[in-house]
């Protein structure tokens, strides 16, 4: 069956401003900049990245059934032969005028999220409530950066009812060029916490890199903030300058319009009151974070005037994404063991809040914990990894296995009883830990993307479910 057409071969030639070479401009059914993923039909752009120039892949990108590769009059002569070309002046502009270009044709809701912690999960909570309601276009993974963003845009559907776009940051000044391009009705702040401190000198100047979400807010649009940040304030006087119409909260505190109750973590039970309504209901993935998330969603389902008693019901339907909570039982015996997997990313309150998670659960077993080292956060470091021992201590943790630099600190703070291993490497410490795990245990994996700490979850996943693949999601 013939995909469906995302754009038209002749509309990517104005959209693009480009010249065609090589033969007809063809429909497009996707768009691309990784030849790894490519699907037939997709529309290949050759970005130059740090490390690759995609002009190095436009013949593997035909040979995957691309419907035809945008690339630059630098390499257009080498290339020539192979069809069709967009040929363009400079393929990074090109992929955001067709971002915009989507952007402008649609007539769907967007909603914005940035913030340190829990952007992806959030955009895809929000992502799966919406679709309740209509066709919901959500950034693929964790696609938030100067090539993602306008990919993603550009891969939204002209139908499309909801679009919801991750936008994220490492240096002042990114949010605020690529806010402009997704043009959100709501721009959601989930959390301002202390990460990419090797970038800023304080809380406060990643409060401001946040807030340049709202320069692309439409006029009339809303803006949703944490109301528990200690940054709060200084927010919402960057929200109410800006074009936005409403600012709303959400958290805990007294004010929040959309404000947490309780949160029973056996049953991932969450009672709330939003914006003077009572609701109870469950959610997919456990952990008070996800519940304090669940609220971002739920405002942005009152401002759109959607059924809040629909709304909160699907909630009890999401996942987290891979990387980011995701629990697994696979087969050890008489008891499964728990996998956590929380291997994506790490800061300190993303690894607070993995570690109050695991401590939640009532294991017949041990409560693991693997971690890895927390990146980008400065001369504080350090600092910031050996103050993690109270949480392992208050979270309940019987044996800590820790890979890294920075995690050596947190490993010798820690208590003696507790200590299983420290490596250099997540791979140097795979053996130990895979050697240590048994039936009943529950095993939380978590490290900045950096770390690695991916390869010991996959690890785990072989060693205790290497044939028939026996895991069963949670």
């Amino acid at each position: 069956m013939k995909a469906e057409s995302l754009w038209s071969g002749l509309g990517l030639v104005g959209a693009l401003r480009a010249r065609v070479s090589g033969g007809l401009p063809r429909d497009a059914s996707g768009i691309s900049i990784d030849t790894r993923t490519l699907a037939p039909g997709d529309l290949f752009f050759a970005i130059k990245g740090e490390a690759r120039d995609g002009h190095d892949f436009v013949a593997a990108a035909f040979e995957r059934g691309a419907a035809g590769a945008v690339v630059d009059e630098a390499h257009a002569g080498a290339l020539a032969g192979r069809a069709p070309l967009y040929v363009v002046k400079d393929v990074q502009e090109s992929l955001e005028r067709l971002g915009a270009r989507a952007r402008e044709r649609s007539a769907a809701y967007v909603v914005g999220v940035t913030g340190s912690v829990g952007k992806t999960s959030t955009k895809e909570m929000a992502a799966a409530v919406l679709s309740r309601f209509g066709a919901a276009h959500a950034s693929a993974a964790s696609y938030n950066n100067q090539w993602g963003v306008p990919l993603s845009l550009a891969r939204m559907p002209a139908a499309t009812r909801f679009g919801v776009f991750e936008i994220g940051m490492n240096h002042a000044g990114e949010i605020a060029a690529l806010a402009p391009l997704v043009e959100p009705h709501v721009a959601l702040v989930t959390r301002v916490a202390p990460v990419h401190l090797e970038h800023f000198a304080c809380l406060e100047a990643i409060a401001d890199a946040k807030s340049e979400i709202f320069s692309g807010v439409v006029d009339g649009g809303v803006a949703i903030l944490n109301r528990d940040d200690e940054t709060f304030e200084r927010m919402l006087e960057a929200a109410a300058a800006s074009r936005a119409a409403h600012v709303f909260g959400f958290g805990v505190s007294e004010g929040a319009q959309a404000r947490l109750l309780s949160y029973d973590p056996r049953e991932n039970s969450v009672e709330a009151d939003i914006f003077g309504r009572r609701l109870r209901y469950r959610i997919g993935a456990p952990g008070r974070h996800f519940a304090l998330n669940s609220l971002a969603v739920l405002t942005i389902a009152h401002v759109l005037d959607l059924d809040l008693a629909q709304a909160s019901a699907a909630l009890a339907e999401f996942a987290p994404p891979k990387g980011r909570g995701r629990r697994e039982q696979l087969p050890a015996g008489a008891v499964p063991l728990t996998l956590i997997d929380e291997s994506y990313n790490a800061n300190p309150t993303s690894m607070r809040a993995a570690l109050e998670l695991l401590g939640a659960e009532r294991p017949i077993g041990r409560r693991v914990a693997v971690l890895g080292d927390m990146l980008e956060l400065g001369p504080s470091a350090a600092e910031l990894h050996a103050e993690l021992a109270s949480d392992l201590e208050a979270a309940g943790v019987d044996l800590l296995f820790t890979a890294g630099p920075l995690m050596a600190r947190l490993y010798y703070a820690a208590p003696e009883r507790m200590r299983g291993a420290h490596r250099a490497t997540a791979r140097e410490l795979e053996e130990a830990v895979l050697d240590s795990l048994g039936a009943g245990d529950v095993v939380m994996i978590k490290g900045s993307n950096g770390s690695r700490m991916t390869r010991i979850v996959e690890a785990i996943r072989t060693k205790f479910a290497p044939a028939s693949d026996g895991a069963t999601e949670q």
